[in-house]
């Protein structure tokens, strides 16, 4: 994977393409919920953005004729950028796979909508050893859309 361009010393900011982001997370089509990574601060926060689509499979039953994001995916998104975040460097990382164990005072401000963008911000709150907690914000145009805190454990890789 090629080194990501890294503009200012006192918040690295990072631009990591699809590619670079198929490489770090284990998720495919149709449950990728990050298109880019726009910064990040190596175990302390991360920025992601989502587009979305109208040809999003969720939008044909949620709802039909008034397309909303479902709040699951938006912290499920939050969850994938924070991932970004904790996979890129986690020794043996094709032996590992982080769960979504809980998520704290979840708050929907606003619907998501086709054509937005969806900014993800999270920040490392803790961690230990193979647990750990992390606050995020999701916004669009700026304007707060969701929030929560969001718990992760690291597991090994069920062998096939």
């Amino acid at each position: 994977m090629a080194e990501p361009s890294v503009t200012t010393e006192s918040e690295k900011q990072v631009v990591y393409h699809i590619g670079d982001i198929l490489n770090i997370l284990p998720h495919r089509y149709p449950f990728l919920l990050v298109d880019r990574i726009l910064a990040l601060e190596p175990e302390k926060r991360i920025v992601g953005l989502k587009n979305v689509t109208f040809n999003e499979q969720f939008f044909q039953g949620h709802f039909p004729g008034a397309p909303v994001m479902p709040g699951v995916l938006i912290i499920e998104s939050m969850a994938q950028v924070a991932g970004v975040l904790i996979y890129r460097d986690l020794p043996e990382k094709e032996s590992k796979l982080i769960y979504f164990t809980g998520i704290e005072n979840a708050k929907f401000r606003r619907p998501v909508v086709p054509g937005d963008q969806l900014m993800v911000e999270m920040e490392l709150l803790s961690r230990r050893n193979n647990f750990g907690k992390m606050a995020g914000r999701a916004t669009v145009d700026g304007k707060l859309v969701a929030e929560a805190v969001v718990l992760f454990a690291i597991v090994d890789r069920p062998s096939k």
